[in-house]
């Protein structure tokens, strides 16, 4: 696989305080405004959060709604070089689409502990009792529901997480540090990056942000599954390292995703979706991943996208092309043999 030299540099671009400014800028966006109103990137004390009025408990009886929203398995998924990033090298550039896990949080006073609907979302419990008791509020009753289904590779266990973390917060009228959030989650398993607007690039096992890229351009993802299910965690300690000619790939396509992502370069975007498919094929290889490449190509669509560890695997198309609604039914026509009812995915743009 030939791919330029990168010309921009891995980590964070400028520093910290502007990497802060985008982010509440993005936060304050159309689409992503009623997802974070109550989360805020400042400040590094994860045991703190930051209160926004003087309300007391009983004043919280009605509780707190939020969203968090879902991914298309990754844009790009691999390791980076050792030394080129503190910590961890294992890497994912996020693709956030318009599907959502929605949590309702009611505080019952004079008890700690949570109790969660459905019963089974055992880690969605065990952080939101984290989060109460870090926050030094009263438990409750936390309801989940979510569009996203499970062990897809659609990011739906962290998208579960993040949006109880927001109903307690919106509960109880605070404002909580994305920094606590990646701390509880960081407990519990790797991360899929969706605590954050838009697009970014994120150290999935340290639940650390490597970098913000930017706002996704109106995709349509033509999706098929191959069914089963991958268990996150599970998958994180079965696969293992890779070669330093392969972490140099994923160091170039990440850079590529940095230049691209902000210019809403969506054959760039395609191009670099395709490569990692391709190179995780040969960690993790989906049956139909062939197949549907040769789909890709016959309708000129962008290219193929995978959930890395899930059971998924697209087509990626322009929303914004004259052309679109003709491809979209070329390409439903042509992945119906391998799963004859096809899902579209829209990613979370401001022309959602």
């Amino acid at each position: 696989m030939s791919i330029q030299n990168p010309t921009h540099s891995v980590g964070p671009a400028g520093s910290r305080t502007s990497t802060i400014a985008e982010l509440n800028e993005a936060a304050a966006g159309e689409v992503w405004k009623p997802c974070m109103n109550h989360q805020t990137f400042d400040g590094e004390n994860t045991a703190e959060s930051i209160t926004e009025g003087g309300p007391q408990l009983g004043d919280y009886s009605g509780g707190g709604s939020a969203v968090c929203c879902g991914t298309f398995g990754e844009l790009l998924q691999g390791q980076l070089p050792v030394g080129s990033v503190p910590g961890d090298p294992h890497f994912l550039v996020t693709m956030p689409v318009a599907l959502f896990s929605r949590a309702h949080f009611m505080p019952m006073a004079g008890t700690q502990s949570v109790t969660v609907y459905p019963s089974y979302k055992v880690k969605a419990k065990r952080l939101a009792e984290n989060l109460v008791i870090a926050l030094g509020v009263s438990g409750g009753i936390l309801l989940l529901h979510s569009e996203l289904p499970e062990g897809k590779g659609l990011a739906s266990s962290s998208a579960d997480l993040v949006a109880a973390a927001r109903s307690i917060a919106c509960c109880f009228k605070r404002r909580i540090r994305t920094s606590l959030i990646e701390k509880l989650m960081g407990e519990i398993e790797p991360s899929d990056g969706v605590m954050y607007p838009g697009v970014v690039a994120y150290q999935q096992r340290a639940c650390s942000l490597l970098s913000f890229l930017g706002q996704m351009p109106p995709l349509a993802i033509v999706g098929i599954d191959e069914g089963g299910t991958v268990e996150t965690v599970d998958y994180d300690q079965r696969r293992g390292e890779i070669s330093a000619s392969r972490r140099a790939e994923y160091h170039q396509l990440l850079d590529r995703a940095r230049i691209a992502i902000p210019k809403g370069d969506t054959a760039t975007i395609g191009r670099i979706a395709t490569a990692s498919a391709l190179l995780h094929q040969e960690r993790a290889p989906k049956e139909h991943l062939n197949s549907m490449l040769k789909a890709s190509e016959a309708t000129d669509a962008l290219g193929v996208i995978v959930a890395h560890s899930g059971t998924m695997v697209g087509i990626l198309l322009d929303r914004m092309a004259a052309d679109f609604p003709r491809k979209l039914r070329s390409v439903l026509a042509h992945v119906s043999p391998y799963d004859n009812s096809p899902k579209i995915y829209l990613t979370m743009t401001g022309c959602r």
